[in-house]
Formats: structure tokens, sequence, C-alpha cells
């Protein structure tokens, strides 16, 4: 479908600002696009009001990709994942498998990422603010680096390949991501092509997050979530209903197991009340999405088929293990297996980081 790509034509307009924290702490103007009337989720001890509570371990970012930005994320430094990743699903195209690199935020790591104009191709050899692709390499515990914005969900090419980004990533299990998760994320997928129709054009709001558990980590640095989550919300005009619903599941291995059943959005408030709170008491204040939304039907196509059982073959091997892709510039690798890479860009997504 597309080549190898040979480099990054980004624009990184925080490179003009100092290593230091700049005090922003809310998402940017350019990244509301990415939430239903520019609201962002309020989770307590995170982000209220859209103001991000500890800016020194929480930053907004907005993904910039080829001088667009595709979508929103925001990232925990310190457990080296992403909160959230916030998008809109516009249909079409459906394959998802570009041959692209994994790639890093040099400005989580207070790199000045422009030189004379030009990319820094030296940036990051050492990483401590974020995952990096050899924290998965072989890394002997059946993880993947699971997408919180799904590729196939992406309208077009370059954006299919700006989630490539270890930002939008977290630890998952193999089988999970394989089985249910992956079930999952086809099966709504459809239902957002045939439910989400405003004057007969596909649009959708989905936020995709994970839950941190308590100090299970990946190479010792970066942690692996006890679950996953995802939610969406659209108009339907034909119907005049807002339609809306949610998934979650354990990311933990599940060889047999169910198709994940649908949720409202209610149910998916409450369950996140348990996880997000302040100084250990729970204010119950989570909201992924605006009110409009708190009522809006589940699809049915969704509530068919969810006792449904899936299947995960345990002889098929991880990406990981059976594959090694480059992501230069960040950690030194061994030359033969630089050699056998394709891909000789320094493996860097230079978006827009509120710091």
């Amino acid at each position: 479908m597309m080549g190898v790509l040979n480099h990054l034509s980004t624009l990184l307009l925080l490179s003009l600002l100092p290593p230091a924290l700049s005090g922003v702490n809310r998402f940017d103007p350019e990244c509301q696009e990415f939430f239903l009337e520019g609201t962002n989720p309020n989770l307590p001890g995170i982000l209220v009001g859209g103001t991000v509570q500890n800016q020194n371990r929480y930053k907004p970012i907005c993904q910039l990709f080829k001088n667009i930005y595709r979508f929103a994320t925001l990232y925990d430094t310190t457990n080296k994942i992403p909160v959230f990743s916030a998008y809109t699903f516009t249909g079409p195209p459906t394959d998802c498998r570009p041959s692209q690199s994994w790639m890093i935020e040099p400005q989580l790591e207070n790199e000045n990422v422009k030189l004379n104009g030009k990319l820094n191709m030296k940036c990051c050899k050492v990483v401590n603010n974020q995952a990096a692709d050899t924290d998965y390499y072989k890394n002997g515990m059946g993880l993947h680096r699971g997408h919180l914005f799904p590729c196939s969900y992406a309208p077009d090419d370059d954006t299919m390949m700006s989630t490539f980004t270890l930002t939008n990533a977290v630890p998952q299990e193999r089988s999970f991501n394989q089985g249910s998760w992956k079930t999952m994320e086809g099966r709504v997928r459809e239902a957002l092509v045939k439910n989400c129709k405003d004057n007969n054009k596909i649009k959708a709001y989905v936020v995709t997050g994970a839950v941190p558990s308590n100090n299970i980590q990946l190479n010792n640095r970066v942690n692996i979530p006890d679950l996953m989550w995802t939610a969406y919300c659209c108009y339907n005009s034909e119907k005049d209903k807002w339609m809306a619903g949610a998934h979650w599941g354990e990311n933990k291995e599940k060889r047999n197991t169910k198709v994940l059943e649908p949720h409202s959005l209610a149910d998916l408030n409450v369950m996140l009340n348990q996880y997000y709170h302040v100084d250990g008491v729970v204010v119950g204040d989570v909201k992924v999405f605006p009110d409009q939304c708190s009522n809006g039907v589940i699809p049915t196509e969704l509530l068919k088929g969810k006792n449904k059982v899936i299947r995960v073959s345990q002889k098929t091997k991880t990406k990981t293990n059976s594959k090694r892709k480059l992501n230069g510039g960040v950690q030194v690798k061994p030359k033969k297996v630089q050699k056998k890479s394709r891909n000789k860009n320094n493996g860097v997504q230079r978006s827009k980081i509120n710091k």
C-alpha cells in the first residue's frame, strides 16, 4: 500500500519554546476538533475542566504528522503510557499495516529538535519520559504495542502512519490484543459506519484509554495497564438520535473469551470512578463525553452476538519476537539488526506538546 517512510516532514511549533515547562496545561485549540464540542474528558486527579492537574507528569499532545494534526493524546510520563487518545472516525479505508517504524516524541525529553531549520537526526539517545521501541523488543511477556487510536480507524495512509507513535500505545497482552479487543474494534467500526451519519456524512468521536496497574512494568520502566476502555458518541440525523456506547476489558491473557460486552457511557463513567480519584478519595466525577451523549443509544449491531466465544491461537508469534523494526536514534542497536531495517528514518514523531 505504501513504501517505506524515508523521512518525516512535520512541523514542530514547540521547538520555539525553552526546554523548561511553559506553564500551559491544556490542549491547544488545534486539538479541540477531536473532542465533541471541544469538551475534554473529565478525569479526577488528572484532567478536570480541561485543565491538567499535574503538568509535570501529564502532557497534552496534539499529534502532528506531515503538517496536519491527526489526533490528541494525554500522556503520563511517570507510567510512560497514554492516559487516552481522542480522535474522530469518518469511515474508510479499513486496511492498516503501513511499512512504518514506531516513533517517539523528542519534546518529552526536553530536546531541541530543530537545528538551523533542519530536523535534528541525533535526537533522543536516552529516553527517560516515555516508552522506547527497545522496551518492547523480545520482552518475553507476550506483550504487543497496543494502539489506542487504532490505525484501522484512520481515514487515510498518512493518518494511519501517525498512529505508530509509542505515545499512542500501551503494553497489551497478545491474546487480548488479537482476540476480544481486535474483535471489538472491528464490530464498533462497522456500527459507526452504519449509525453515525449526520446529513449522510460519517462522523463519530472516539476516546480510548488505559487504566495503569499498581507498579507492574515492562522492562522495569513501562507500566502494563490493568484495563483498557473505549467510548464513542455521534449524532444520527436520520434517526434524530445520539448514538453512544463503551467497551472495556482486562489486559490479561485470554485464550477463549467472549466478545467484549457493550455498555452505556453511564456504566463506563461509574466503572472508571473507582480508578480515577483524588488522594485516594473517590469523587465520582468521571465524564468521558458531554451531556448529550449520556442517553445515547447503543447500536443494535453491537448487542448481537455478544456471547460469541473468541479463540486465539497459542501458536501465533508476537510481531515483536518475529520481526524487529528499527526505532533509530533512541538506543544503540546491534549492527546486524540495523542492516536488516528497511526504514532509515529517525523514528521521531514531531507533535505539539503543551508542557
